[in-house]
């Protein structure tokens, strides 16, 4: 049985090789624009910054170095049940250097479609091991970011040569070129 997470809370990950899911919802808005909500994973060192330009794992880059981390593709709706997309993670082939991923979901274009995450709801991260299937550990956010356009749902780092997930649920006002700016 899964653990449900509440902000800030840490938990071991039992699994090398895990999926991440991400999902959400959103509402029926009056901007006229379709939503399209993009998950990212950043591949950091100890110094919180990219290894490289192929540890940056998004719809233009599926796949990290070594296939560490891998993005099964961008669904450009949400819609429909379950995870929207999916991030492949196998802690045995990942960059010796890498000291944590960071999973945040962007709205593709937001300002220009007048769109913000207080349109999105029913958002969760969760993981579940890749060979059983099992969910190991799940975390719905909860906040209204009614201003931000961008949110950082989790992170998993190691500590301790240990790999472990945070439930971050952090957002920011700017979109993904600014976490790009931050890891860089």
């Amino acid at each position: 049985m899964a653990i449900s997470l509440i902000k800030g809370q840490r938990e071991n990950i039992q699994a090398a090789r895990f999926t991440i899911g991400l999902g959400w919802d959103t509402n029926n808005s009056a901007t006229g624009s379709a939503f399209d909500l993009d998950a990212s994973a950043f591949i950091l060192g100890e110094n919180k910054k990219l290894l490289s330009d192929q540890h940056f794992i998004f719809y233009n880059n599926l796949k990290s170095p070594n296939e560490a981390v891998i993005h099964t593709g961008d669904n450009l709706t949400g819609d429909g049940e379950g995870d929207d997309e999916q991030v492949l993670v196998d802690l045995s082939r990942i960059d010796g250097n890498a000291s944590e991923i960071c999973i945040v979901i962007t709205i593709h274009e937001a300002i220009a479609r007048n769109q913000n995450f207080g349109q999105v709801r029913n958002s969760f991260i969760r993981i579940f091991d890749s060979v059983t299937n099992e969910e190991l550990l799940k975390y719905e956010l909860e906040e209204d970011f009614s201003i931000e356009t961008a949110v950082e749902f989790g992170r998993i780092y190691k500590k301790n040569g240990e790999w472990k997930f945070e439930a971050v649920g952090a957002g920011m006002k700017g979109g993904l070129q600014d976490y790009i700016n931050k890891f860089n």
